[in-house]
């Protein structure tokens, strides 16, 4: 089967969103350009993680390049992801890069690949094996500084507004509390 590719390049909108409460949230990155849309699902982390690398990357470029780092423009996209929201695949590895002739940041999200383990045992090096799957969907979105500044800034908000952490143990705290660790089992509001 051959790998699907879903590629975008200078997307009118690239932003990471949630469906769900905050506790049962899913998280996803969706690209549109016309009327091609595509949503992958991912983790929080992801999210996360996706956007504090780019910062540091685009640091580095203005660093290595001699330049002021790029801020993003224009007012901030807080729309909610666009409908119908149909998940493509859930993401697994991601990838970020620099294309210095474009002056675009490059960002691939590999689907997670089921692998069968009794094909894994056969190969020399069973990660790279399970990584490199030829059948695994793939998500290329290329954008400008500005919009990856501006996703940066929309991811890292996304994410601090979900549960707030508990003061004493540092885990989420649901609506109702939670049961902290450090509090001997008894449950923990945090004060109104």
């Amino acid at each position: 089967m051959a790998r699907v590719v879903h590629s975008y390049d200078d997307p009118e909108r690239f932003v990471a969103g949630t469906v769900g409460e905050p506790g049962a949230r899913t998280f996803f990155l969706q690209a549109r350009a016309g009327h091609r849309l595509t949503s992958v699902a991912c983790e929080k982390e992801q999210v996360m993680a996706l956007a504090e690398r780019l910062d540091v990357m685009l640091d580095e470029v203005a660093r290595r390049f001699d330049r002021d780092p790029v801020p993003p423009t224009g007012s901030d996209d807080t729309a909610p992801l666009e409908q119908p929201i149909e998940e493509e695949f859930r993401a697994g590895t991601m990838t970020l890069a620099w294309e210095a002739d474009a002056e675009r940041v490059v960002i691939e999200v590999f689907a997670v690949v089921a692998v069968d383990p009794a094909e894994l045992e056969e190969e020399a090096d069973p990660v790279t094996a399970a990584m490199e799957s030829d059948d695994a969907e793939v998500f290329v979105v290329r954008i400008t500084e500005e919009q990856a500044r501006a996703f940066a800034r929309r991811a890292v908000a996304l994410v601090a507004s979900g549960r707030p952490s508990c003061p004493f143990c540092g885990r989420p705290i649901d609506a109702d509390g939670h049961i902290c660790p450090r509090a001997n089992g008894y449950r923990r509001h945090l004060p109104e």
